[in-house]
């Protein structure tokens, strides 16, 4: 059985919904960001909203903004925001970080999962700091390739990722296909270089999800994202519905967990996706 921290995923478990929480004032989706007791009333409205697990960023890492802090800062603003949450709810913990230190910290406080953007790849010590506490993982696809083909490229760089994490169990290990991370350019290291356009290589992957098929849980990451604000032209503060719309699509397509900043809208969305899916497969 698949487990992210202590909650099944994958296979006939229900689609999972991961809220998203920042403490990073760098943050593109500014409506995310919270600090103290916003940390705590937050975070109880996502429990209480169906929100499975809480997903803690202390850094930004969108490729177009230049949003660098030193780990000593990402380490305090984690830390802080780990303090809050354990004192308002019971929700596993993830931390979306690419850094070792921050991971080693987080993980001596309570944290359950890692998340990192760069599938252990960014920071060659992070492999040590999974072994010595074996979390759950978020790998998500990351790296330079030269293949055209976007679902060919993700399933490479996905396996080189759990190749690296090849002393992890695999039950406890969930991937993600770096919806938003595929750049020409960027303004940091947090992204993937490609030649051909972002926007069109991220649908071609959320239309796919299904084809790859490498046997592990999905997580798919798309509220307000560019790919979003291409098609609606619109702002992230402008970009729910289509957030909502995006994520019922990709459970439809094959995705196991969402990572969502609107979880009581993605929540009632997905409800009914799940339920319109099973209905298709029953050929009704």
């Amino acid at each position: 059985m698949n487990k992210l921290g202590p909650i099944p995923v994958g296979g006939q478990n229900p689609v999972r919904i991961m809220g998203i929480l920042n403490t990073s004032p760098e943050s593109f989706y500014r409506k995310s960001i919270k600090h103290g007791r916003a940390i705590r009333e937050t975070v109880k409205q996502m429990e209480n909203d169906g929100a499975d697990f809480v997903d803690v960023g202390g850094m930004s890492t969108a490729p177009y903004l230049s949003t660098l802090v030193s780990e000593k800062e990402e380490t305090k603003r984690i830390l802080d925001a780990i303090k809050h949450i354990q004192n308002a709810s019971n929700l596993p913990i993830s931390i979306d970080t690419c850094r070792s230190s921050v991971a080693n910290i987080a993980l001596e406080h309570g944290a359950d999962i890692i998340n990192d953007i760069s599938g252990l790849k960014y920071d060659k010590n992070m492999i040590s700091v999974i072994e010595k506490h074996r979390p759950s993982l978020v790998l998500c696809a990351y790296g330079q390739s030269s293949i055209k083909d976007p679902i060919a490229q993700v399933r490479h760089l996905l396996k080189q990722s759990i190749t690296i994490a090849n002393n992890i169990s695999k039950n406890n290990i969930v991937i993600d296909p770096a919806i938003g991370f595929f750049r020409k350019t960027g303004k940091n290291p947090f992204f993937s270089k490609i030649k051909t356009d972002w926007a069109t290589r991220d649908l071609n992957v959320l239309q796919n999800l299904s084809s790859l098929n490498l046997g592990l849980p999905v997580l798919v990451s798309v509220s307000n994202k560019s790919f979003i604000g291409k098609i609606l032209n619109k702002d992230p503060q402008d970009r729910l519905h289509g957030s909502v719309a995006a994520e019922a699509i990709s459970v439809l397509n094959g995705s196991d967990i969402i990572r969502t900043h609107n979880v009581s809208q993605t929540k009632d969305a997905i409800l009914v996706a799940q339920k319109l899916s099973k209905q298709i497969r029953k050929g009704l």
